[in-house]
């Protein structure tokens, strides 16, 4: 079994904390742009409070462990590996609880390159212990803005596990994407069938900012220039931000997956 000081070891060796590869310059301007309302970093949250930058920097500084001095504007950024830890269990504990009820559960993620086989093995451990994974709206076509402009993306489900792939130059596992948009149409779709809706979305971006915003408990990680996904923990629309770095190799998750599984009594 994986214990709390190993798995922090792992995210110190891996820099999915401590210093991480995202930089400062990068996290600032994210807050900047996140205070200011830009659609691109709320991901689809409506925040209730006035969020500064400054008062994003501040809460990120507690949730994540990032330098508060608005001063520091250069280098790598920095995550606590003891709040990854403590936000991994609390993930844990709403897996746990999901398990139990049997609930519903949607899972997406806007980082499939690095994320997928994360959320994949949470969700054929779900669907294991008697939860419904959902995939509404699988092939449904929605149009999504890129850096390149609107492009059309079709929704498709990998192990369980939500992404949106490009119409144009697809590939495997999919795109990364940021918006809101798959998880309201997922979620829309599965209404005008008549449900079962989700009791809990699990994943990054906009699935879980959209999913909060719309009342669904959701859970998450989030790196530190994902403003919106804490900013959504702190005003109750998000159960559980786990704050990593999200663009790591893929195989380095995989003792985070082992964790959380462990802790809510899910391993296999």
């Amino acid at each position: 079994m994986l214990t709390a000081g190993a798995l922090r070891a792992h995210l110190l060796a891996a820099r999915l904390a401590g210093p991480v590869a995202t930089p400062r310059e990068k996290s600032l301007r994210s807050y900047r742009m996140f205070a200011a309302g830009d659609p691109r970093y709320l991901i689809g949250l409506e925040p209730e409070g006035c969020w500064t930058p400054m008062a994003v920097l501040r809460l990120m500084a507690r949730r994540c462990g990032v330098s508060p001095d608005p001063g520091h504007t250069a280098g790598p950024d920095a995550i606590d590996p003891d709040r990854t830890v403590a936000a991994l269990e609390a993930f844990a504990d709403r897996l746990a609880v999901a398990a139990g009820r049997r609930v519903p559960v949607l899972l997406g993620t806007g980082h499939p390159q690095r994320l997928l086989g994360f959320y994949a093995v949470l969700a054929a451990t779900l669907s294991a212990a008697g939860c419904p994974v959902l995939t509404p709206a699988y092939g449904r076509c929605i149009d999504i803005s890129t850096r390149f402009g609107l492009r059309t993306h079709t929704l498709d489900y990998v192990r369980g596990v939500a992404v949106v792939r490009p119409v144009e130059g697809g590939g495997l596992p999919g795109a990364h994407c940021h918006s809101p948009l798959p998880v309201r149409v997922a979620l829309a779709e599965a209404a005008a069938r008549g449900g079962p809706l989700p009791g809990l979305v699990i994943g990054d971006h906009g699935w879980v900012c959209g999913a909060g915003q719309l009342g669904i408990e959701a859970i998450g990680l989030g790196d530190v220039n994902d403003p919106a996904i804490f900013v959504g923990e702190a005003e109750g629309r998000l159960a559980v931000a786990v704050p990593v770095d999200d663009a790591a190799r893929s195989d380095y998750y995989g003792p985070l997956t082992r964790y959380v599984l462990n802790r809510a009594c899910l391993s296999q």
